[in-house]
């Protein structure tokens, strides 16, 4: 089981970016995915959810309408579409996969399979 991120990169403030989240040897659609990040010296926090069906979503309060998460089922891969970035979201971003597919929370603890993280660098 694995879950490789993808997509980061350094792009200016107001830019955008697209985060996407594979997974191999089992399939995501009957999984609840969740992406989180971490910045230096901060605690990893919960960026956006989503249920298996897209049923639930979840977004952090400060990525409200700026982040879209969607699933690909045929393709195994779960997006995390960032707009208007700002300095202040700079971080790591992981995908991690729930062992179910409800969204149950946004605690990390709630998600069993995690990917190695993509870089995201917001900078003039």
């Amino acid at each position: 089981v694995q879950l490789q991120a993808s997509g980061g990169g350094l792009v200016q403030p107001g830019g955008s970016l697209r985060l996407s989240c594979a997974a191999s040897g089992f399939t995501l659609d009957a999984t609840a995915i969740g992406w989180f990040r971490q910045a230096p010296g901060k605690e990893r926090e919960a960026v956006s959810c989503i249920s298996a069906g897209e049923s639930v979503t979840y977004y952090e309060q400060s990525v409200k309408s700026r982040f879209t998460i969607s699933r690909d089922d045929a393709k195994n891969t779960v997006h995390l579409q960032v707009n208007s970035l700002e300095p202040e979201d700079t971080a790591v971003y992981y995908c991690a996969a729930a062992l179910g597919p409800n969204y149950s929370g946004s605690d990390p603890r709630l998600y069993r399979y995690w990917g190695q993280g993509t870089q995201v660098t917001v900078s003039s």
